[in-house]
């Protein structure tokens, strides 16, 4: 009898990949053009999250809507153009995927990155290949903590919520899978405080602690919408 696959969708920054020097040097060329100091890494690890506005608008507390729209215009392009710098895979991420896409399951890749930067980075590491699906925060109208992404990739893939398994590191990964019906795994080592990954089913402290989860979430039997 051959052994039952899942669906796992994954997180990008802070589950994948450690991107916070990337994106804090973005972050602070932003600045330097409102005449504003620099931030710590420390400090831009607790704006990311929910897409790229919503980290500029952090990073420019009282501004108006139009300084907001020309400094998220001057993150972008600076980070599209250093968008892997420093950024590195976390310790583990490239053998555990590919050992979990050998076994038969599935992979999606679910971030409040845009898409297009998802995928640029995906290919810069060698991994793009293992997912079956990509979506960022501009791939449809919804984003995380919404569970709607959750619901789509498992529609379009075709699993049921007892079949799917979420993976992420902040509270917005964590909602988005418990709405959703399904497993939750929170990634102590990315960004998130420990306390966004308190109603996680699991914790794991490094990635390759995914192979030794237990898969699959058999009291649940709710149908994806």
């Amino acid at each position: 009898m051959s052994k039952p696959t899942y669906l796992y969708i994954l997180d990008l920054d802070g589950t994948l990949v450690d991107s916070l020097d990337d994106l804090t040097a973005s972050v602070n060329v932003m600045r330097r053009q409102f005449a504003l100091p620099s931030l710590e890494r420390q400090a831009v690890r607790g704006m990311v999250g929910q897409g790229a506005r919503n980290l500029v608008e952090r990073a420019l507390p009282g501004r108006s809507t139009q300084e907001v729209d020309n400094g998220l215009a001057l993150f972008l392009s600076h980070n599209e153009a250093h968008l892997y710098d420093r950024t590195r895979l976390y310790p583990g991420v490239a053998e555990t995927l590919a050992a979990l896409a050998g076994q038969g399951h599935t992979l999606a890749l679910l971030s409040n990155k845009n898409e297009e930067l998802c995928r640029k980075l995906l290919e810069h590491f060698g991994i793009a290949e293992l997912f079956a699906a990509v979506m960022g925060g501009d791939s449809m109208a919804s984003r995380k903590p919404s569970p709607e992404p959750v619901f789509r990739l498992m529609k379009v893939l075709e699993r049921l919520p007892v079949e799917t398994v979420m993976v992420g590191d902040s509270i917005n990964d964590i909602a988005a899978g418990r709405d959703a019906g399904v497993r939750t795994v929170g990634c102590s080592f990315g960004y998130g405080e420990p306390l966004e990954l308190a109603d996680a089913t699991f914790i794991i402290n490094s990635f390759s602690e995914l192979l030794l989860m237990p898969a699959g979430k058999e009291e649940n039997t709710s149908r994806y919408s």
